[in-house]
């Protein structure tokens, strides 16, 4: 008897693609076929993928990018994929198909809403993206990664947590050494195009703190790689140790040593903190359309884990206030860590992984 097939449909950016890997991680362990389908763009984040998924590309796009003879063609790739999707999956009927958003899932998740494959969907953020509104009312299934989740009336979520990177699950619970009298190391980082207003504000905000707290502060900074050398020297007039890279392979080891984390809230750098359990302050995304950075963060702000700070509200002074108020009180700390480290849910893939078996054991619904 051949093993269920799982189709995952993904794609667009690490966010959706992160969680995405770690359910077929597991899915694979458990004796599943998995395969994902995604397009060139979501391919480049395939690398991490077992090596038994197979991944399978479609055409796809949107309306947010492209000129407009681009747009105009959007809808016709978008059929083709669908059409290109429904024949992959009439050829080899899938057991089960999970989106996790992105506009290179709209073709198998369409797909399998024609076909009537048992579908779901999981949210990362605190509200639906784009095309997980699309099809929220045409799944079995949504399973939430942040909650709460602002969902359309009527629909029902199921809190999974997000699923994180075995690297992080290595450190979930990592003891914490509370700031004082000695090297106490910060971590900031804002993604990709989301870094510019951290490496302006975090230099001048550390070299206001206090000399008694500033002398023993050292920095671990993502920043974009035409802003590594403006923030190096920035960190150097002020006389603080600071590694300024546009990439950390080791982060999680960061995050694990970092006394304090300086952070966007994007949903998985949110669940990465929480699993391991650090103080943070965020700084949710004023751009991002929905603000689900702020919705994303929620959490963890009201169980006093973290510290929000809007961009609206945001200067040198506030935010140099807010970092001392952190690392000049070691209790303090050490209560945010804590309360961070309970709105973990290291167990999110197992949890993400149960609701694909149920889902496959059941008759799907129009």
């Amino acid at each position: 008897m051949a093993a269920p097939l799982l189709v995952i449909a993904a794609g667009g950016t690490g966010g959706h693609m992160f969680p995405a890997q770690a359910l077929a991680e597991e899915m694979v362990k458990r004796g599943w076929r998995v395969k994902l389908s995604t397009d060139a763009r979501g391919a480049r984040y395939a690398g991490g993928f077992p090596k038994e998924v197979e991944v399978t590309q479609v055409a796809s796009a949107t309306f947010a990018r492209g000129g407009i003879a681009a747009k105009l063609l959007v809808p016709f790739r978008i059929l083709a994929g669908i059409g290109a999707a429904k024949w992959r999956m009439l050829r080899d009927r899938p057991a089960a198909v999970v989106g996790f958003g992105g506009y290179p899932a709209i073709p198998a998740m369409a797909a399998a809403w024609a076909l009537r494959v048992p579908r779901m969907i999981h949210e990362q953020n605190g509200v639906l993206g784009r095309v997980n509104q699309v099809f929220a009312r045409r799944v079995n299934k949504v399973a939430c990664g942040t909650w709460p989740t602002a969902l359309p009336n009527g629909i029902e979520g199921i809190h999974t947590g997000n699923p994180v990177r075995a690297a992080i699950l290595e450190r979930a619970g990592a003891g914490y050494i509370p700031p004082g009298d000695y090297p106490m190391a910060i971590l900031v980082t804002g993604g990709s195009q989301a870094a510019r207003l951290l490496s302006d504000m975090v230099p001048p905000a550390l070299e206001a703190l206090p000399d008694a707290l500033r002398r023993h502060v050292r920095v671990f900074h993502q920043a974009r790689p035409e802003d590594i050398e403006r923030v190096t020297a920035a960190y150097a007039e002020a006389g603080i140790s600071a590694e300024v890279l546009s990439f950390f392979t080791d982060m999680p080891r960061r995050i694990a040593e970092a006394q304090l984390v300086i952070a966007r809230s994007g949903a998985s750098t949110v669940a990465d903190i929480s699993i391991i359990g650090r103080p943070a302050i965020f700084i949710p995304l004023a751009i991002a359309i929905r603000d689900e950075q702020t919705a994303n963060a929620r959490a963890m702000v009201e169980a006093g884990g973290a510290v929000l700070i809007p961009e609206s509200a945001l200067d040198v002074s506030a935010l140099s206030a807010q970092i001392a108020a952190i690392l000049g009180a070691p209790e303090k700390a050490s209560a945010m860590a804590a309360a961070a480290l309970g709105c973990g849910r290291p167990d999110a893939t197992d949890r993400l992984a149960a609701l694909v078996e149920e889902l496959a054991g059941q008759r799907s619904q129009p």
